[in-house]
């Protein structure tokens, strides 16, 4: 039996291509649905890294035209969200904790997250629950870091 979550096997079972970026990313919708606020598109999913993208549209503008902290904020968390459902194992269950985040820029363009474990746990060590601090990068379109949030989980063992 596999220690990977449904969503991860669901994941790999889609062609790595636009299509099933596509269809990967209107699934996790349908089960989340808050997250189509930001019209993501996961791009990249493995264990202890995810990165989603999301367009500039008017739904997402703030007073000033340009992305509203909130909605980065989501598109932080979906980062976080679908790299936990790729690392952590179905032995141990997770849930956020909190989050920090920093408004680096104002977010003028469509948005890249990039949610990226410095180092994977031994998820066989963790007995009793864990905090596991996520580090998530948003940047623009021209690679400028705009917005930094770090987001902990808690982990437990199922």
């Amino acid at each position: 039996m596999s220690n990977e979550t449904a969503t991860f096997r669901g994941w790999k079972k889609l062609p790595d291509n636009r299509i099933g970026h596509t269809l990967f990313s209107l699934g996790m919708i349908a089960r989340v649905p808050y997250f189509g606020t930001v019209v993501p598109n996961v791009v990249r999913l493995e264990p202890g890294l995810c990165e989603v993208t999301a367009p500039k549209w008017f739904g997402i503008h703030n007073h000033l035209g340009t992305f509203h902290a909130i909605a980065a904020c989501n598109l932080a968390e979906i980062a976080m969200g679908m790299l936990a459902e790729a690392t952590v194992p179905t032995t141990h269950r997770w849930i956020p904790k909190a989050m920090n985040v920093q408004y680096l820029a104002k977010a003028e363009t469509g948005l890249h997250a990039v949610a990226k474990l410095p180092e994977i746990p031994d998820f066989a060590t963790i007995t009793e629950g864990v905090e596991l601090p996520v580090p998530v990068s948003i940047f623009d379109k021209q690679g400028l870091e705009v917005v930094h949030a770090d987001i902990t989980i808690w982990v437990t063992p199922k």
